[in-house]
């Protein structure tokens, strides 16, 4: 497993100046380059709800705003989160897709799904969150196989509003 020199106390995004981290701390670095909700929610849609498209990002149900996804999208690749290709059918369509670094945030986003069932009221069904409770390792492997193969088939059903 390969860890990131601590020495390195700069933030780097393209055509940005360097800017300096509020700590060496790995949760405040994590948070630095994925931490708020609408980097978190575009991860979370291309992990386990298979979207691919700025389209379908948009079009998620989380109300997200074309100038917001689009400096996202941007972030998260320059962090080297997610990567865009061309459309092999269409140049003009962009596909997103999860880097290693970024399907490697898998276990981060079970735990949140995990803990947001348990603790507050979601759409999400109990017993397919229990399930992957007890089945973490499982999951996450097909989380990954689904991500190397590039399968887009959802992990999860669409949540509905408020049913418990």
């Amino acid at each position: 497993m390969h860890y990131a020199s601590n020495a390195d106390n700069v933030a780097k995004v393209p055509g940005k100046p360097k800017s300096k981290r509020r700590s060496g701390c790995p949760v405040s670095i994590s948070l630095e380059r994925f931490g708020d909700r609408w980097s978190l929610l575009i991860i979370r849609d291309l992990m386990v709800r298979g979207f691919r498209t700025f389209k379908e990002f948009q079009e998620s149900g989380e109300g997200i705003a074309t100038n917001i996804l689009s400096d996202r999208l941007r972030k998260l690749a320059a962090s080297g989160i997610i990567i865009a290709e061309q459309e092999k059918s269409d140049g003009r369509r962009v596909n997103y897709r999860l880097t290693e670094k970024g399907i490697d945030l898998a276990p981060v986003l079970l735990e949140l799904l995990i803990w947001g069932s348990r603790h507050e009221e979601t759409g999400a069904s109990c017993a397919v969150i229990e399930k992957m409770e007890k089945n973490r390792e499982e999951v996450l492997a097909e989380v990954r196989r689904r991500w190397r193969e590039r399968d887009p088939t959802p992990l999860l059903p669409k949540f509905g509003s408020g049913e418990r």
